[in-house]
């Protein structure tokens, strides 16, 4: 009953963590035009909005770097350490992001924030599989990332509304951020409250064991990349989760200058699409994580969203495109995009039980933030298109179905992992 409630209060952790992590990962997009236009004063709203994307590149760059450094301390060093170490550096990175000045110290501090984020969920989707009995586990995973999505709504509406804590920081210190800093300021002092949680949290009694044979090969990148079966399971895994990035980081983000404009809608907020986008997926993962429990099957519901995703991105960009919808209307269209996505906390379970217990955090904490950066290649293939002479639809709809295509068939190629025992090793 005492480690029930430890694994328990472990979930509560993750799922907070994971709220500030998501928080931190949208908020860039919601102040960055505010904050560089206080940084860059006399600068091009052009080369604001290529320094805006170069930023955010920085950012995936670090989140690429923090994958590989935070899963394999995950595998040598323990899963808790990590899960704790990857808050305090990207909380910490919050707050001096509020206090930058200058477009140097902006890159840097976004590289560090993004090496932080990228630790967080890996960490506790790997402590919460291996804490918890293997039936009920996904329902551990589905908390995490329901609860954590919610994150991006908090950035949205505090970037909406930040002047009222700015106002509350003036009266106690009688300095008055900007709402853009306020922003960042309240990030970091979530994460930083969170540590103060910390106390009693529990270790990975399958990590425990492991650590101490010291015959085991632990985090050892060959055992992924040097092993033509595990690379092979490895690529597959990242397939499943890039149509979730090609939504978010494609569709959604792009709203105001592609998206809005292609269905007739000029006044749309990326801040707001962003919002009913992970409201979407907040609501997506839960109804995920019982249809998994119900049905025994992980690969499954990930199909059902796949195809669900398909079908809503065909009417977004295909049929919507035909008629003089409102703003609420797409408004709404990005809450169903984002209930496609809706699979990303079983998505990350299949990663982490696809692997054995010495590359587990390793496997875990690198394919979301390769997933992660493969918006980039997302948005290179959409911007050849149009370059092309494509328009911004159709365009938008080859890439997604060329994706969304490429995960379905990498999803029949993995073992169904519900239920699966967890404590094995991967040997070389």
């Amino acid at each position: 009953m005492k480690d029930q409630r430890k694994v328990l209060f472990l979930i509560i952790i993750a799922a907070l963590g994971y709220f500030v992590d998501i928080y931190d990962l949208v908020l860039f997009g919601v102040v960055k035009a505010e904050s560089l236009a206080t940084i860059m004063p006399d600068a091009t709203n052009e080369l604001r909005a290529s320094t805006g994307k170069f930023l955010f590149n920085i950012q995936m760059l670090g989140m690429l770097i923090g994958g590989l450094l935070w899963g394999v301390l995950g595998d040598k060093k323990g899963r808790l350490k990590v899960l704790f170490g990857s808050i305090l550096l990207y909380s910490v990175a919050n707050i001096a992001n509020a206090f930058v000045t200058d477009i140097p110290s902006y890159i840097v501090i976004r590289l560090i924030a993004g090496i932080g984020l990228a630790g967080e969920l890996g960490a506790g989707i790997t402590l919460i599989s291996e804490l918890m009995p293997k039936e009920t586990r996904g329902y551990g995973t589905m908390i995490v990332v329901t609860f954590g999505a919610l994150g991006a709504v908090t950035a949205s509406l505090v970037g909406a509304e930040g002047q009222f804590v700015g106002a509350f920081i003036y009266h106690l210190s009688g300095w008055r951020p900007e709402n853009w800093q306020v922003v960042y300021l309240i990030g970091g002092a979530m994460g930083l409250l969170l540590l103060l949680m910390r106390v009693g949290a529990l270790e990975s009694g399958f990590f425990k064991q492991m650590d101490s044979d010291p015959s085991i090969q632990k985090g050892q990148l060959r055992l992924i990349f040097g092993n033509r079966n595990n690379l092979v399971k490895y690529l597959h895994c990242i397939s499943i989760g890039i149509p979730i990035w090609y939504t978010v980081g494609l569709l959604v983000m792009n709203s105001a200058d592609n998206f809005g404009p292609w269905l007739g809608v000029y006044d749309i907020s990326n801040g707001k699409a962003v919002m009913y986008c992970y409201l979407g997926l907040s609501a997506g993962d839960l109804l995920a994580g019982f249809l998994s429990q119900w049905l025994k099957s992980r690969k499954k519901v990930v199909r059902l969203y796949l195809l669900f995703s398909l079908v809503v991105t065909v009417l977004f960009l295909g049929v919507f495109h035909q008629y003089n919808i409102t703003d609420s209307t797409y408004y709404f269209l990005c809450f169903l995009l984002g209930s496609g996505t809706g699979y990303w906390a079983i998505f990350v379970t299949i990663a982490a039980e696809q692997f054995g217990t010495n590359i587990r955090s390793t496997a875990a904490n690198t394919i979301p933030n390769f997933v992660r950066g493969s918006v980039n290649l997302i948005v290179l293939l959409f911007s050849t298109l149009v370059s092309l002479q494509v328009n911004d639809g159709v365009s938008a709809m080859i890439v997604g179905f060329i994706f969304i295509v490429l995960a379905l068939f990498s999803l029949s190629q993995l073992k169904e992992t519900f239920g699966k025992d967890l404590n094995f090793f991967e040997v070389s």
